[in-house]
């Protein structure tokens, strides 16, 4: 088998207008289709990161939580590539958005945080 890349990443929200306004006036994701399905009283959003479809976007009416905490068995989070770190923490933080304190990959030596969605999904941003 070979793996071409990650088509996409699907996140069902609690709160689909909160998490629709997040990901695209907060985080900057442009909206490609929004589509709601009748017959599960559903919205699915598709969202793009940098001109690139990623990201699905669904409300599911009694979806159950997931237990979400950095060491938790599953996805662990996701991460988006910045050009300038202290630009998008600035951003996020005149959002009223708590941010964790910047830290050092002792790997690569880039500069990275992590902050949460409207559902607590852990979000990390890493500097290019």
């Amino acid at each position: 088998m070979k793996l071409n890349k990650i088509h996409h990443i699907a996140i069902i929200c609690a709160d689909y207008e909160k998490s629709k306004d997040f990901y695209i006036r907060v985080l900057g994701l442009e909206p490609l289709q929004e589509v709601y399905r009748e017959e599960r009283d559903s919205y699915k959003l598709d969202l793009a990161v940098d001109g690139e479809y990623q990201i699905e976007l669904f409300s599911f009416q009694g979806a159950p939580e997931r237990p979400s905490f950095p060491e938790a068995r599953g996805l662990r989070h996701l991460a988006f590539e910045v050009d300038y770190l202290e630009e998008a923490v600035a951003e996020l933080t005149q959002e009223g958005i708590a941010v964790e304190e910047v830290r050092v990959d002792p790997h690569t030596s880039k500069l990275f945080t992590f902050f949460s969605d409207p559902d607590e999904l852990p979000i990390e941003l890493y500097e290019k």
